[in-house]
């Protein structure tokens, strides 16, 4: 088993834990590296539950915070083992996993270890499968056994945010949209119906569609509605029977599911729709006493999250939850990923001067 320090920086903490491959359903090697560092912590109840970490001080504050962060990532292509660079005279450390999310985990990984004495209570939970389906996802599993380890005031998680704070997120929709036709020799297309061809108005549609701008809670959050897929034919020589259109509804915490499907189902209106998945988005919470607390301390001003996160199932709970970590999300999943050295020393800098007893 590869040995982790956490005495060491998170900088270098984040090369260990990015060198120890963690492709989701392979997190098995770097959950027991975790699981065998904060256990040995005499502040910390730790509990596991498959390849998902929870650790907790237990110090009778009037309040507990709880921060997540997971340890899966997307298949490596060539960029593991990390490497040190430098873009434009800025270090960085190059590699599968330092923007989503292994910084991040780092910085967490630091301060569960050195915060034995913290001014609010913490639950600290590091989780496998968040970049596979959500009935995989370790939070998933553990609301399901243990829901009463959500319990908190307040929630971060360590998703990449460029250092800065990131309130709630997008809500996410997929459906499927079909047309059906009937299958014909092509040499005689007028004997049949082409579906493909039915399917035209639909991107169309959606070309035309002008998404909104939302502002919730004095954040705007930007919506999409596209097509990310289209299925359909059977064979060079067949007019096709079935066109499916695969659509992709990001849309703000301003509205719940059933109005999200309702919206997409206006648009398209006159087709078959079928919802496939569903996730509600978070509202920014960012009126908290502990998040007004969190953001004078980090210094951020906050901004909305496009992207659906697992804030949204802390928010679902009723704990206000935001996201804080190093890496720009526009490197996550990239093949240059890569984290500044100096914004995984600000995020630890930040969270450790809100987080330290006063």
């Amino acid at each position: 088993m590869p040995a982790l320090d956490l005495s060491l920086s998170s900088v270098e903490l984040t090369r260990i834990i990015c060198d120890i491959p963690s492709v989701s359903g392979d997190e098995k090697t770097l959950a027991d590296a975790i699981f065998a560092q904060v256990s040995a912590l005499e502040h910390l109840d730790v509990y596991r539950d498959g390849d998902t970490i929870v650790a907790r001080t237990r110090l009778g504050r009037a309040q507990r915070v709880v921060i997540a962060g997971h340890i899966d990532t997307v298949p490596i292509n060539g960029n593991v083992p990390t490497k040190d660079i430098d873009v434009d005279g800025e270090a960085y450390v190059w590699g599968r996993g330092t923007v989503d999310m292994k910084a991040g985990v780092a910085v967490q990984l630091k301060l569960a270890a050195e915060l034995s004495d913290p001014r609010v209570d913490i639950t600290w939970m590091w989780y496998d499968h968040e970049e596979v389906d959500a009935d995989l996802n370790g939070l998933t599993r553990l609301a399901r056994t243990r829901p009463d380890l959500f319990a908190g005031d307040f929630a971060i998680l360590g998703e990449p945010s460029d250092g800065a704070v990131e309130g709630g997120c997008n809500g996410n929709l997929r459906a499927i949209v079909r047309t059906h036709g009937v299958r014909a020799h092509s040499a005689r297309a007028w004997i049949g119906e082409n579906a493909i061809h039915k399917a035209a108005p639909i991107l169309e549609r959606l070309a035309a569609y002008e998404p909104r701008d939302v502002a919730v809670e004095g954040l705007v959050y930007r919506e999409g509605l596209n097509a990310v897929r289209i299925n359909g034919g059977v064979a060079g020589n067949v007019i096709p029977d079935l066109c499916e259109v695969e659509v992709n509804y990001r849309f703000a915490p301003s509205r719940d599911v059933a109005e999200a499907e309702s919206h997409v189902r206006d648009v398209l209106a006159g087709f078959e729709v079928e919802v496939v998945d569903a996730a509600a988005g978070a509202r920014p919470g960012l009126d908290a006493p502990l998040a007004q607390e969190f953001l004078a301390a980090v210094g951020a001003e906050p901004r909305p999250k496009y992207g659906w996160t697992d804030v949204a199932r802390f928010s679902a709970l009723g704990v206000p939850a935001v996201n804080y970590g190093p890496g720009d999300p526009h490197l996550a999943h990239h093949d240059e990923e890569r984290v500044p050295v100096a914004q995984i020393e600000a995020v630890e800098q930040g969270l450790r001067a809100w987080l330290a007893s006063s």
